[in-house]
């Protein structure tokens, strides 16, 4: 089945160019130089791609993309505009747009990033649904809205602060970004529950001789190893207050200053945060800087636990199956009937990671073609908690989580009927406007679209 592309600008020269620009085999490239004209042919075919100008008289490129983002969320938007922002860029993005180009475009640029949008719609009409995705697995609600997210802010942000529970996958998220960024630098990481506080700065930063004891030569830091590139910063929660200065700096200023040095350095290091604290409580508590908290939820991305997505557990016990058994040589086909009830009574308070560690000491275990109950580790058929395990911070909206907690003594079938008997009313209270609805639930427009195709209400 080809693919649909539609155009938007006011311009017919830019049309041109555009539609000659992206034409290739497969895909159906449809314009307009309207944009009641574009969301008319837009309704009609259901495009998996819309090039949009930001200025135009008839409506803003902004307010096209919050209509079709209404009828189509499905579909990936591309804004183009001369008058670059980063702040417009990011409004773009919390918007639902895929990605945002400058005026005036350069057509290989274009072709890299509609393309990249073009293999995803591929592969994805191609499954039906995405299951993996960088290396993350999972084809749940909350999986393909973090994989939306991923693509959409990974051409922008400048820093960005990823959170979850432990064992969620936060490396992973950081990883696709980086990825999916486009940066030709390396990607450096720095755990920081790991490093010792007096050392924090030299690490980051670097050091000159004789800055401290020990300092016998010059060492640059991980911020000057990963300029052009990426640094991610592992469990930010756990930096010095001082230090948390000095990153803000050189969040804000794109330069550092090595320890026992004069002379500062420019560099050009995009700065992924991720933690399983909740950092706004620990702002509250003055354990970490506000101005530094503000600075990197500019771009938030909250990660899923497992419970939050049980579906997917079916996907990662295939996976880990599969995995295991290739490592250790063995023909595991599967699990028999009881190991998979006990997994999937099992809370996972461990999350992926407490999963991957016991389907790897299941496969060790195995002596047949079946991993069986007996090969699972006791954690698991105890209900032990993870001893790693961690609560995970209130990336949720309270009312969200209500949403599904309110009687937990109800069985599944009657929590998903209360649930959609709640989007039913908030729909009907607000007329149908999507918008008003999720704000009257508590939680974002993408999560009631989710929602509404859950319940068959889309």
């Amino acid at each position: 089945m080809a693919l649909s592309i539609v155009i938007l600008d006011d311009n017919p020269g830019s049309l041109e160019l555009l539609s000659a620009a992206l034409s290739r085999e497969g895909v159906a490239i449809h314009t307009a130089s309207r944009p009641s004209e574009a969301l008319a042919l837009i309704r009609r075919i259901r495009p998996q791609l819309v090039l949009t100008d930001l200025v135009m008289p008839e409506m803003s490129g902004l307010d096209v993309l919050s209509r079709i983002m209404e009828f189509a969320p499905a579909t990936d938007v591309v804004l183009m505009t001369a008058h670059y922002t980063t702040e417009t860029a990011v409004e773009a993005i919390r918007r639902g747009a895929a990605d945002y180009l400058e005026k005036p475009i350069r057509l290989p640029l274009l072709r890299e990033r509609v393309g990249r949008l073009i293999e995803d719609a591929r592969r994805r009409q191609a499954a039906g649904n995405e299951s993996e995705f960088e290396g993350l697995i999972g084809n749940s609600a909350p999986m393909a809205e973090l994989f939306a997210r991923i693509r959409r802010i990974a051409p922008h942000y400048r820093s960005a602060l990823i959170q979850g529970a432990t064992g969620t996958g936060k490396d992973l998220v950081a990883r696709a970004l980086h990825a999916r960024s486009g940066v030709k630098g390396q990607y450096v990481v720095l755990n920081c529950s790991a490093v010792v506080e007096t050392l924090f700065e030299s690490e980051l930063f670097g050091h000159v001789k004789g800055a401290f004891t020990g300092a016998d030569r010059d060492k640059p830091g991980l911020f000057e190893a990963a300029s052009e590139g990426t640094l991610f910063l592992d469990e930010i929660g756990d930096m010095p207050i001082s230090t948390q200065a000095r990153l803000l700096r050189a969040l804000q200023n794109q330069e550092i200053q090595r320890v026992g040095s004069l002379h500062t350095r420019k560099v050009n290091v995009r700065v992924i945060a991720a933690t399983h604290r909740n950092l706004r409580q620990a702002v509250a508590d003055r354990q970490f800087r506000e101005d530094l908290w503000y600075r990197l939820t500019m771009v938030e991305i909250p990660v899923p636990s497992l419970a939050e997505r049980k579906e997917d557990l079916p996907l990662l016990i295939r996976h880990f199956l599969d995995r295991f058994a290739r490592e250790y040589g063995k023909a595991i086909r599967g699990l028999t009937p009881r190991a998979r009830l006990a997994l999937e009574r099992h809370s996972w308070p461990g999350n992926v990671r407490e999963l991957e560690n016991a389907l790897g000491h299941a496969c060790m275990m195995a002596e047949g073609p079946e991993v069986d109950v007996g090969d699972l580790p006791p954690s698991v058929l105890s209900g032990t908690a993870s001893p790693t395990a961690a609560p995970a911070p209130a990336v949720v909206p309270v009312s969200e989580t209500n949403m599904t907690t309110e009687h937990p003594s109800e069985t599944d079938g009657s929590l998903a009927d209360h649930e959609r008997q709640l989007v039913v009313s908030a729909l009907e209270r607000a007329k149908g406007n999507q918008s008003q609805a999720a704000r009257a639930l508590g939680i974002g427009r993408d999560a009631l679209r989710y929602k509404m195709k859950k319940y068959r209400l889309l």
